[in-house]
């Protein structure tokens, strides 16, 4: 059975939405954290909110990996890749803590319970949403076009997350210059990461920009949510489903 995360609960409405289309949703709570055992796409699945930040993440991915097969992260994040824009999807490859630094003990970024800096996303998973990620792209100019955004694209890569919301010019330009190879930052991938590599556990991660993690951010935030983010989010994890074995 897979488990659906996202951080807010306006990233996971549109899923939750689907999932009572296609029968009863019933709940339980298990060390703080509320599971949503419901249908999605003819499939069992758990739906839950992790809330925002590593501890949060980690805590949720944790109490996940006593029932779950696999985990589906979705989300925004902001973009700090080049070229990568508000209403593309970022598929992660690998992600990666960058504000973890246990130096002179370990090399920055490494997260010494797993021994490495970068955790790779699961093949199979990330296969499948990128390819859902094409269709929700598609599906949706309409209202990009409405938030005046313009040639959406799909594109995979490293995904950055730490306990910071960076939102300024200078912030994005530091860890642009540290992680050149970055695409996107946000506050909870990393640590789903982290939980599901010792635990065993495929995963993926999939994240719709929002905004370029400046200061000039021009969207507005609660209607890209629910116009664009929330839809992306219920079309890449029933697009996924639908092709998983």
């Amino acid at each position: 059975m897979l488990a659906i995360i996202a951080a807010l609960e306006d990233e996971l409405s549109a899923i939750v939405a689907a999932a009572r289309d296609e029968g009863e949703i019933c709940s339980e709570k298990v060390a703080g954290v509320t599971l949503l055992h419901a249908r999605l796409a003819g499939r069992d699945v758990l739906l839950t909110l992790s809330g925002v930040g590593k501890v949060a993440a980690a805590t949720t991915a944790a109490v996940l990996a006593e029932r779950a097969s696999g985990m589906i992260h979705v989300g925004t994040a902001g973009g700090i890749g080049k070229d990568v824009n508000p209403g593309d999807i970022v598929i992660a490859t690998e992600l990666l803590q960058h504000d973890l630094d246990a130096r002179p003990l370990w090399d920055r970024w490494v997260s010494p319970v797993v021994g490495k800096t970068r955790i790779p996303a699961d093949a199979y998973l990330t296969a499948a949403l990128a390819g859902a990620a094409v269709g929700a792209v598609a599906g949706h100019r309409a209202a990009l076009a409405s938030l005046g955004l313009d040639d959406p694209t799909v594109r995979p890569g490293l995904i950055i997350s730490g306990d910071v919301f960076v939102n300024t010019a200078e912030g994005s330009a530091k860890l642009r210059s540290e992680l050149p190879d970055a695409l996107a930052v946000e506050m909870e991938g990393a640590a789903v990461a982290q939980v599901c590599a010792m635990a065993g556990i495929p995963f993926a991660v999939a994240r719709t920009i929002s905004d370029r993690a400046d200061q000039d951010a021009n969207v507005d935030f609660p209607a890209f949510l629910r116009k664009i983010a929330a839809p992306y989010a219920r079309d890449l994890v029933v697009g996924a489903l639908k092709v998983l074995d």
